[in-house]
């Protein structure tokens, strides 16, 4: 069942850093559905992923990142 995760994403500076941030969400549920807020660098995902796993994916890409909660 999936559901609505929100992420604290700094050092996103561009469209190429978004798409970064996409790739690397998808990777782990490619069904995800990802909206982005780069002046407020939040992250929201629609998925079924562990919000773990969804976090790995990003810092691996290299940016800093929180999971939200509430």
């Amino acid at each position: 069942m999936s559901q609505t995760q929100r992420f604290q994403v700094t050092g996103m500076t561009c469209g190429h850093c978004e798409k970064a941030v996409i790739q690397a969400i998808q990777q782990v549920d490619a069904d995800a559905q990802v909206r982005i807020d780069r002046a407020a660098n939040l992250v929201e995902v629609q998925s079924a992923a562990d919000a773990a796993a969804l976090r790995a994916a990003i810092v691996e890409e290299g940016y800093e990142t929180e999971i939200l909660h509430g």
